[in-house]
């Protein structure tokens, strides 16, 4: 489905229902706005392992602008600022009042700019494999822990130089780095659209993601926010997650770093990484 969005159409998928049925009585599920990593990337790289929350939320997956199965657009709208107006101008369009969003990876960044830009409107915040800032010199140097000098040389080329001979060694080397076990779905990368516009736009040196520095504004968050993170991830290294944990109000922040999981650690250990998921949404 296509909805427009400051003059932006943005493709959308729900999975679950808004009112659950309980014998006479209907149980409204909160809205979780689930938001994909990349950037370039759509929301199946989250399909299907956010659909088993579906018993306790209703499952929004949008593809950001530009990215995905959303339609192409104006490169100079590729910002946090205006993907973080987004996803309120979407709730708005919607009627959806106090969701929680979650956001992985790159979506993290989306979904903290969205928290900043729009306090009071989101009921709480899931932050997965993100950065508030990135910190290069950790990066290089978790690849290297995982991969040795040949993943370390690949992933400096790849970040800070990004040749189409670059970006292919950083795929061939340094992705399967990311995770720490086999996809349990062989077919989501088949099935994902990738627009490399925004991924060279956003990751290009000097650009959005070099400059970023969510830190500061992180301190006026006034929802509940759980941040999560693989001890062996290697391009949002825990480093990252326990910097943004610092930034929030200690009273409302959980973080949870978890053993033997890289990128994204509920593909790596799902029934870990969702019991506390699960525990959060419910409280």
């Amino acid at each position: 489905m296509h909805v427009r969005i400051n003059e932006q159409p943005l493709f959308f998928d729900v999975v679950g229902e808004k009112l659950r049925i309980d014998g006479p009585r209907l149980v409204e599920k909160p809205t979780l706005i689930a938001m994909h990593g990349g950037p370039g990337f759509d929301h199946q790289r989250l399909r299907p392992d956010l659909d088993h929350l579906a018993d306790v939320a209703q499952i929004l997956y949008v593809d950001l602008r530009g990215n995905g199965r959303s339609l192409p657009s104006d490169p100079a709208t590729w910002t946090l600022d205006r993907w973080g107006d987004d996803v309120r101008a979407l709730c708005d369009l919607l009627g959806i009042d106090r969701p929680l969003v979650f956001g992985n990876s790159f979506g993290g960044l989306v979904a903290m700019s969205y928290l900043v830009r729009h306090p009071g409107h989101p009921a709480g915040a899931i932050i997965s494999s993100s950065g508030a800032n990135y910190d290069f010199n950790r990066i290089f140097a978790a690849f290297e822990r995982l991969g040795g000098p040949p993943a370390r040389a690949a992933a400096e080329n790849f970040w800070l130089r990004q040749t189409p001979e670059d970006m292919a060694e950083y795929q061939r080397v340094c992705i399967p780095l990311y995770s720490t076990r086999p996809p349990a779905d062989p077919h989501q990368a088949a099935r994902t659209r990738v627009n490399l516009d925004v991924a060279r736009h956003v990751l290009q040196p000097g650009g959005e993601l070099s400059r970023v520095d969510l830190r500061p504004a992180l301190r006026g968050v006034d929802c509940p926010v759980l941040v999560i993170a693989g001890r062996d991830d290697p391009v949002t290294p825990p480093e990252f997650s326990e910097a943004i944990a610092a930034c929030l109000p200690p009273a409302r922040t959980e973080l949870h770093v978890f053993d033997g999981c890289g990128h994204g650690p509920f593909r790596d250990d799902p029934q870990r990484v969702w019991s506390v998921v699960r525990r959060w949404i419910a409280s």
